[in-house]
Order: C-alpha cells, then structure tokens, then sequence
C-alpha cells in the first residue's frame, strides 16, 4: 500500500526492507508509547486498507514537558470506494491523550481534514525554499528529472554557469557567487554524530516550545538519518564564532550539480544570516545547483534578504486544545519540521532496495 499510494510503484521490488524499516519505525523503541500509537483502518470486509503513522515525542514549554504526536505517514487504499475511513484515522489519533498533535507533511485533502476537526495551519512553517546556486546546472538537472537525455547537456551547464559567475552578484536572483563578509569569521568544523546532538541540544531551547528528547531518542533519530540515497551525500557543519560560542549548524543532502535537500538548519538568536551564508557558501564549493529545504520563522527575514524563493507544497499543520500551545506555535515559537517532524526518516529520501 505504501509503495502503490505514497511513491507510485507498483513493482514489489524493496517491498521486505521497507516493511522491516516501518516495523522499526512505528513499532521500535522510536514508535513505542504505549497511548500515543499509530492506527490501522479495516474495512467492513476485514481487508486493511489505512494507516497513519505516529510517532510519540516529549515537548517542552516554560519547563512543562508535554506529550506530542507527530502524525507521518498517512494513506487510504481505495478512497472512493471508503470515503471517510481517512477522517476516521486521523479522528482516532487525535482523541489521545496528548497535549498536542501535527504533521508536517499534509496534503490538500488532509489539510482540509485536519482543519475540520479544529487544527491550525501554519503558515510560516508551511513554505518549501529554494535558493538557486547555478541557474543552469538547475535547468539542466530540472529538465533532466523528466527527460533524462537532457543530462548530457550538464557539461554545457556548467561552462555557462563558470562563465556567468564571474560577473555574478553573490546576492542576485541569478546565481550566488560567496563573497568576503562576516560570516568568514565563523569556525566551520564537521562534527561526529555525539557533537552534532550536543550542538542541536544546545540550539533548540531558543525556540519556547520545542522538543525534550533523551539521548538515545536523538541519536536513534540521527542513526536513521544517516542515509537519503535519493538526495545524495550527508554534509553536516557546526559553526562557532571566534570566541567559540556556537552560532548554528545546517545538514542537507546534495551532489555535485544536484539540487540539496536540507534537513535541518538551526542558529542561535542574531546568527540567522551568518548561518545561511555558510550553507551556501558550503553548497556552492560542493557543486550543488541549488538547495532547498522547508521554513522555519525565525529563519524567514534572513532568507528573504539573501534571495531565497518559496512555495507551497504541503502543510504543517497544528492540534491542540491547549490555548497556550497554540499561541506558541500560530506565532512561530515552536521548533517544527525536520527533526521535530518527519524529516529525518528514511521515508523522506531513502530507498528500499
């Protein structure tokens, strides 16, 4: 059902990994709460035909830990022939016992579900970004996704691409050439998995309502996150002034004359820009076309200085009955997407061989 609803296949081919990978996901020690699960729907001929995947997580606000449920995969085989059998998935998951629920994946049809049964749509977090890095090596590479003979003209776009570069604003809608700035004056180190989770421990309390992992919880996460064999290489980077506080980090996923796929990306209060210049002045010495990823609010002012475009291509979207947690999350308070959210899975990006 995954593979035929979620990625369009209807080869088997992967069928076993994948049916271990979401027993490990949703059933492992990630997946286990014991109230907070994720649920099946069976037809009235005893036939499966739903699912939506949680996960449980613990979230902190002004010291109160909260019970969260993160709501991931979501299908329904045969919609027509069921058509409530979606609304009854998400009516079951949201009748728990936690404080809050959302996804940050949801779709049209989901979305429209989600707000029935009183959930807020984020706006600010609901926005994919996309910085264009070569404008023809993006061309080549988008053209080439859907005819792929046109990836014999990469070695074309890259001549255009050196020689538009060099006349090349690093802050032009037509490319980005890095140039001198403060951001230089950042330490850029690449760090193992134990001092990326320090780092990311250290940076997410800047954000009023954001997730109190255990150890083993995040560096299962990070585990899981190894991989996105259809984005390309991890490149991960923690970043530190001169005086040795930390600034932020970023990990994306991207090859050379690819389109990167970040992660996640967190700096500390003031350091937004500077952060952003890094990962793409680290994107463009790798080679990548362009690199994309989903907002953040507090990441929102310093894109759009440093010509970032965005889109709309899914929703986050937020349930609580909670006053309070809402108003943190409806003013871009809270830490969503990504690491709090889905994104790390191998779902978003891997495959199943």
């Amino acid at each position: 059902m995954f593979l035929r609803i979620l990625r369009h296949e209807t080869s088997a081919d992967g069928g076993a990994a994948l049916a271990a990978y979401l027993d490990d996901l949703f059933c492992g020690p990630l997946g286990h709460d014991g109230e907070i699960v994720s649920r099946v729907h069976v037809a009235e001929d005893g036939r499966l035909n739903g699912f939506i995947g949680v996960l449980p997580q613990v979230m902190e606000l002004d010291g109160e830990h909260l019970r969260a449920a993160i709501c991931t995969t979501w299908m329904v085989d045969d919609h027509e022939a069921d058509p409530f059998a979606g609304a009854r998935l998400l009516k079951a998951v949201l009748s728990g016992p936690q404080d809050l629920s959302f996804s940050e994946t949801s779709n049209d049809l989901s979305t429209a579900m989600w707000r029935r049964m009183g959930a807020h749509v984020l706006a600010s977090y609901s926005l994919e970004y996309l910085r264009v890095i070569r404008p023809a090596a993006f061309v080549t590479r988008m053209a080439a996704n859907r005819f792929g003979f046109l990836g014999a003209f990469t070695p074309l776009a890259r001549l255009a691409d050196r020689t538009a570069g060099t006349g090349a604003n690093h802050l032009s809608w037509a490319g980005y050439r890095p140039s001198a700035g403060k951001a230089d004056a950042l330490a850029e180190t690449a760090p193992d998995e134990d001092e990326l989770a320090a780092a990311i421990w250290e940076l997410v309390v800047h954000h009023p309502l954001h997730p109190h992992w255990n150890d083993e919880q995040l560096a299962r996460m990070l585990a899981h996150a190894r991989v996105k064999a259809k984005h390309g290489a991890r490149v991960q980077r923690i970043l530190h002034t001169r005086g040795g506080k930390l600034a932020g980090l970023f990990v994306y996923y991207g090859d050379r004359g690819g389109i990167g796929r970040v992660m996640q990306i967190m700096a500390a209060p003031g350091m937004e820009g500077l952060v952003l210049e890094r990962l793409l002045a680290n994107a463009h010495a790798r080679g990548l076309a362009a690199i994309r990823g989903r907002t953040q609010p507090a990441l929102l002012d310093a894109m759009l200085d440093r010509k970032f475009a965005f889109l709309h291509a899914s929703s986050t979207v937020f349930h609580s009955s909670r006053p309070q947690l809402v108003d943190a999350a409806t003013r871009g308070r809270a830490f969503l997407n990504g690491l709090s959210g889905e994104g790390w899975t191998r779902l978003i990006g891997d495959r199943f061989d």
